[in-house]
Parts: C-alpha cells; structure tokens; sequence
C-alpha cells in the first residue's frame, strides 16, 4: 500500500502498511473523512513523521488521541494550529517548561517546532470524529502506533520517551530500558497536574541533560 508519509517511515513501516489490519484501517479512516468532519485534516494524519523523520528521532512525547475541536488538530500530539488557544493540559506543559528551564509562554501552541529537532510527537490514535474523543479507538491504530515505538526501541539508541499518564506510560512499556532513558509522570491535564502529578517532574531539564550527555543537541523548548 502506498501512503503518504516521509520516506524514511516508509523504509521502516514498510512491512506494516501490507498487513491486513492497516487496510482495514485506511479503509474506515477513508469511510469516516468521507462521511464526517474529521481531524486532522486528511493531509496532516500522518504530519508528526513528515516534520520528525525516523533517523532524526531524540525524544518521542506520547498522546491519546486528537484534538476533537475545529481548527485545532495538526498531527502532533499536544500541539494546536497557530492563533488557536492552547488547551489546558499544553498550557501545563508551558508552565512546568518556565518554572523548569525559566523560558517565557510562547505566542503559539504550535509544535512543530519541537518535532522539526527531533520531537516525535506522536498520538496512540491518529484520527478522530468532530466532537467525539475517542471516537477512532480500537480501529487499528493502537496496532500501527504500538510498531511504531518498537521500532524505534529496536532500531535506535538513546531515545528519550516522556509518559505522561496511564495510558502513555502502558503504551510506552514497549520501550527498552536498557538502550533509552524513559521519564513518566502524571499527565499535564488540570485533574492530574492540579493533584501533584504533574508540575515539578523536570522533564525538559532531565530530557536535555541526557542528551547533552550523549554528545546530542539539546532540544530548544
């Protein structure tokens, strides 16, 4: 199957896009954009990989599942389009970055500019219907995005992953421990971060400090 995705994923997931559980998933995503207003917009399912290539991967941030307002999701978890307001849980992320490594708010909740150094931000869903959270669970996608971290666990070295919350922190158990450093915490999100779960986990100092270790780039936050 051919998919529009950059052509280092297409090198590493070749052997997923011809199993029978992706065709099937093409197939409902194709029947949902055709019947609802979905998001992201068709062309920005897959932008996380077109903005992070497989061999640029330092750090992958793991998400549920799209933003479900319009205007909202690009393909990258936590982030929303530039001039949309950041949602709760990406301005707790903005906070603990401040109090962390003492950068002001950015003017866009956009991340794209995390993923173009390195940042695989990548959703365990890709799609979502207009207004339904969670709408697209359970149709293939946990299974593309499970392989996806495997390969990255298999294939490379030195690979930060952030879990925030259960979900990401079971998802990302796929995660060797032994080859990559994986940080957990609570999720950003007012009930967890309010709770004490959240704020003051360092992430981003932790993040950038492994790397520096390694002879990496540190990530601009």
């Amino acid at each position: 199957m051919n998919v529009a995705i950059h052509d280092s994923w297409k090198k590493v997931l070749s052997e997923e896009f011809e199993k029978p559980y992706f065709e099937s998933l093409i197939g409902f995503v194709k029947k949902e954009y055709s019947e609802h207003t979905c998001y992201p917009p068709g062309r920005q399912i897959f932008s996380a990989f077109d903005h992070c290539p497989f061999e640029k991967v330092e750090v992958v941030i793991l998400g549920q599942d799209p933003y479900h307002g319009p205007g909202q999701a690009n393909g990258l978890c936590f982030s929303v389009n530039d001039s949309i307001p950041m949602p709760p849980s990406l301005q707790n992320i903005f906070r603990e970055i401040q109090a962390d490594l003492g950068k002001p708010f950015p003017p866009t909740g956009n991340l794209e500019r995390w993923a173009s150094q390195g940042v695989l931000l990548l959703n365990s869903v890709l799609t979502v219907r207009k207004g339904e959270a969670n709408s697209h669970q359970g149709k293939g996608w946990e299974l593309f995005t499970d392989a996806i971290i495997q390969k990255i666990s298999d294939e490379k070295r030195d690979v930060v992953f952030l879990l925030w919350g259960g979900p990401a922190k079971k998802k990302g158990s796929r995660a060797d421990r032994s080859r990559h450093l994986v940080l957990e915490s609570g999720h950003p999100s007012p009930l967890s971060a309010n709770k004490g779960h959240w704020f003051g986990n360092r992430h981003f100092s932790k993040t950038n400090e492994f790397l520096a270790s390694k002879g990496k780039k540190q990530i601009d936050w």
